[in-house]
């Protein structure tokens, strides 16, 4: 097997030694857990928001939707970014800009003010991608399995662990904590993250596509905002069938656009590629899986007895009952590296979705106990945890080196819009199948059963598009580094870059080459 030697464009030397690199991953995973705490910050208190901000509910809910329409909006750019101009530097700045909006939600009482710090927390999910790109580049082979499974689950690790601890401040001190708190771990991973992580030296050729930011920037506010607010609009109102109309519009507007600059913000050409292609839209499948359970356990918990299906704990015990969701889906990440590297990414990915589909048919009649619904949430979190370590691997396996950042931040997306479908849908069934309960509505068990029916179609839809993925096995032997240290596994054949029109090609050490 051929040598090939990966240098850094500062000094020419070998990667980083295991030992350098040893205090990486848990600072990356520590980043990523961080900012998607953001996610499930204001749950515990998101019925009194009203009253804390003194608003309507239907205006109080721009509290939450302003965090995720930011964060959707964050995952490409900042991947992008983070090629061409460097993965650290751009994951410091993702961080530094969630500090400020915690500081920003922690000084103010008012709505406006509130939502725009909001917006900046939410900003701060291009740290993800950004992680799993840094990873990709700096880790020796037999590390990178798990390392980017850890940081693909700490979406759901975040959201999981966030809520039992929010509640518990919720419950005990002054809500504007929960933003101190969240300021507080921000500066700690930068800390961490300016101290352990180093800046790798690969960048992408081209400049950033201002134009398509905009583009793709406004094509997800035109699409996400009707599926968060159409609950509050109407499904068939003007103002919702207007926006979707105008979504598709301008994302067809942007797709022609991209597929004519010559280093677009995300090249359509590699994204269509099944495995690019069909990565996606099973990550699409697997959003609306996790955040089904994220919806319905918590209500379910807190309902009380007098129901006659309410499970009557209190917010915190309902918060430490799915707390297991993420610890499972952060404990199956070296799991998941075994099974990947004996058969390959797209076996997890189909095992993770069966998983998930078990556990939701076995919820259909496991939901009368408190013990039933942290059963539930192990079983999932396990299936989330291996169907999430695996899209990294998928697409990065897909991909050019120098396109990780902007990759890996549209497979963010694709989750971020099932998460964003999901709520939608569920949100409708449990409105729509609500009961009244003395003078208050409230969901009934024949919508929670419907919404975990729905969650297994949705992840059954995937199981069948992972289905056609290619199969790929890893190879058999390590690539090896001048230094003789184990590398990373062998590269795709070499995969043209957005500088293509310029006549070069970049290869898997960052090399460039005019060769075909």
């Amino acid at each position: 097997m051929r040598r090939t030697r990966r240098t850094r464009q500062t000094g020419g030397l070998p990667g980083p030694s295991k030992t350098r690199s040893a205090p990486l991953v848990p600072v990356l995973a520590f980043a990523g857990i961080t900012v998607a705490v953001m996610q499930t910050l204001l749950v515990p208190v998101i019925k009194d928001l009203p009253v804390l901000l003194g608003t309507a509910p239907a205006d109080a809910t721009w509290v939450m939707t302003a965090a995720l329409l930011a964060g959707a909006v964050a995952t490409p750019i900042m991947g992008r970014l983070g090629d061409l101009y460097g993965k650290r530097r751009m994951l410091l700045a993702s961080l530094a800009v969630m500090v400020a909006g915690s500081l920003v939600c922690a000084s103010t009482d008012d709505l406006v003010v509130m939502v725009t710090g909001r917006a900046l927390q939410g900003f701060a999910m291009g740290a993800i991608p950004l992680g799993i790109g840094i990873m990709r580049d700096e880790l020796p082979r037999e590390r990178l399995g798990s390392a980017m499974g850890l940081m693909s689950s700490s979406i759901g690790v975040g959201g999981g662990l966030a809520l039992p601890a929010a509640a518990l401040v919720a419950q005990h001190a002054d809500w504007h904590a929960l933003f101190l708190g969240s300021a507080g771990l921000g500066l700690l991973a930068m800390a961490l993250t300016y101290a352990f992580v180093p800046e790798p030296p690969l960048r992408a050729p081209g400049s950033f596509d201002v134009v398509g930011a905009l583009g793709l920037s406004l094509g997800l506010v035109l699409l996400l905002l009707p599926l968060t607010k159409g609950g509050d609009w109407g499904w068939s109102s003007a103002t919702t069938l207007g926006l979707l109309a105008a979504s598709v519009v301008t994302l067809v507007l942007w797709g022609l656009f991209e597929l004519r600059v010559p280093a677009p913000l995300v090249d359509l050409r590699t994204t269509a590629r099944r495995e690019v292609l069909l990565t996606n839209l099973a990550s699409i499948m697997v959003g609306v899986a996790f955040y089904a359970v994220s919806l319905v356990l918590p209500q379910l918990l807190q309902l009380p007895a007098s129901t006659g299906y309410g499970l009557g704990q209190s917010m915190v015990v309902a918060g430490l009952c799915v707390a297991p969701l993420g610890l499972t889906m952060m404990f199956v990440a070296p799991l998941y590296a075994r099974i990947s590297a004996r058969h390959g990414p797209k076996a997890t990915l189909m095992l993770g979705m069966l998983v998930i589909a078990v556990g939701y048919g076995a919820g259909l009649g496991l939901l009368s106990a408190a013990w039933q619904t942290v059963l539930i949430a192990v079983v999932l979190g396990a299936g989330i945890g291996l169907a999430y370590s695996s899209l990294p691997a998928l697409i990065i396996g897909a991909v050019d080196p120098s396109e990780t950042g902007a990759a890996n931040g549209l497979n963010t997306l694709m989750r971020s819009i099932g998460t964003s479908v999901s709520s939608a849908v569920i949100g409708m069934v449990l409105a729509d199948t609500s009961v009244t309960t003395g003078s208050v509505q409230t969901p009934s068990m024949e919508g929670f059963r419907i919404s975990f029916l729905i969650a297994t179609g949705a992840v059954l839809i995937g199981l069948v598009l992972a289905a056609f993925l290619p199969a790929r096995r890893p190879p058999a032997h390590p690539v090896l580094l001048a230094s003789g240290a184990d590398a990373r596994p062998s590269p795709p054949p070499v995969l043209r870059a957005p500088a293509e029109s310029a006549g070069r090609t970049v290869r898997h050490d960052g090399s460039p080459s005019t060769g075909p």
